[in-house]
């Protein structure tokens, strides 16, 4: 069989539909797979690191302003969706697939538009609590819509078109226990590890936060942090710590531009700082870890505060809104935690109960259902 994923922006569209090809390469190996991803985003990297080919398309966002400018760059989008819907058409036409799966980002429009008009069955991923603009324009172009939430089935006008899977997770999650991952790393088993990510891109103020940080942590050996400080503001990050004669290796944390080996990190974790993308999140449940969530304020809809209120909601996370704290308030928070092993055991638990294990076998049976291969 042929199958054809369109994911973009961000780790968090990409890694489900990296997930699920995965899965689908299990039980068919001798399937094809097509990723089509956005002109110079972070998925023309990921996704060929993973063994697949990827080709671009020319695809901008919508701006949301109402200055002239914004108008300007919303008239271009408007040609890129167009043109890479007629691009899309060609390859589609060239490929074959038997069906095409969209996980999320922009992409993703062009490419579920063109295959629907070419009668090729469909299917999109919302991860998200919320319905991201994508989605919501697909609703009823796509033959499936598949969600991660319960809750997210009321925000669509059929109902009928929903099903909930939860949300995939890569299968490396499941290759790792907390001891075989810290014994890969090279870590003292009995050390507390705190792991600090904040998106593909990393978070400039998280990153300030940790700057700030450092100096208290000078010279200690409580635990032990990996951060992500992320490709976007690596260069001032590492400009900054030169200039505060700041070495975070004498504080017993390692900062790294990115965290490639993320399922082997996590794994080895007592608790995880972290944004509030669903992938991510979905990820941390899977594997039952605790988390300190500082929502994003820079995305549409608040999307990421209503996630993470869903897993403070359940006892397994605690979240934290930027301005409402600072280095050492959240530093005490981070060591309360990491002495409170009763606390961390219940959070543990509670996460694992809003795990979805077989959301990655969930969204594969939809997939073959449309395609009249299921079984």
């Amino acid at each position: 069989m042929r199958f054809v994923l369109t994911c973009g922006g961000t780790a968090g569209h990409i890694n489900p539909a990296l997930a699920v090809a995965g899965r689908l390469k299990e039980l068919m190996p001798e399937s094809r797979f097509l990723f089509l991803g956005a002109e110079g985003k972070m998925e023309m990297d990921l996704v060929p690191r993973a063994g697949y080919e990827i080709r671009p398309l020319k695809i901008t966002n919508i701006s949301r302003g109402r200055s002239l400018s914004a108008v300007m760059h919303n008239v271009d989008t408007v040609k890129n969706v167009l043109a890479s819907e007629r691009e899309a058409r060609g390859i589609l036409k060239e490929f074959q697939p038997d069906a095409v799966i969209g996980t999320g980002g922009y992409v993703c429009f062009p490419v579920l538009a063109a295959a629907a008009k070419l009668r090729i069955p469909t299917l999109v991923h919302e991860s998200n609590a919320l319905p991201g603009l994508t989605t919501r324009m697909l609703a009823d172009r796509v033959d499936a819509i598949l969600v991660g939430f319960e809750e997210s089935r009321k925000h669509y006008r059929s109902p009928e078109k929903v099903t909930v899977t939860g949300t995939p997770v890569r299968g490396e999650f499941a290759r790792y226990t907390r001891e075989s991952a810290r014994a890969e790393l090279g870590l003292d088993p009995r050390e507390p590890l705190v792991v600090s990510v904040w998106g593909s891109l990393g978070s400039g103020h998280m990153n300030h936060i940790l700057l700030d940080m450092l100096p208290i942590l000078r010279g200690q050996r409580r635990f032990r942090m990996i951060h992500s400080v992320g490709s976007r503001d690596h260069k001032e990050f590492q400009e900054c710590l030169a200039q505060q004669k700041l070495d975070p290796a004498d504080c017993n944390v390692d900062a790294r531009e990115y965290i490639f080996d993320m399922p082997r990190v996590m794994a080895a974790a007592d608790l995880i700082l972290c944004r509030a993308g669903a992938s991510t999140l979905a990820e941390l449940t899977y594997m039952g870890k605790p988390v300190l969530i500082v929502p994003s304020p820079n995305v549409t809809d608040n999307h990421q505060e209503k996630n993470a209120r869903v897993l403070e909601q359940a006892g397994g996370a605690k979240v934290f809104l930027e301005g409402e704290f600072e280095a050492e308030s959240l530093l005490r928070e981070i060591e309360r935690l990491l002495e409170s092993p009763g606390e961390l055991g219940a959070m543990s638990g509670a996460m694992r109960a809003l795990s979805v294990p077989d959301a990655t076998d969930k969204i594969v049976d939809q997939i073959l259902s449309l395609t009249g291969k299921a079984e």
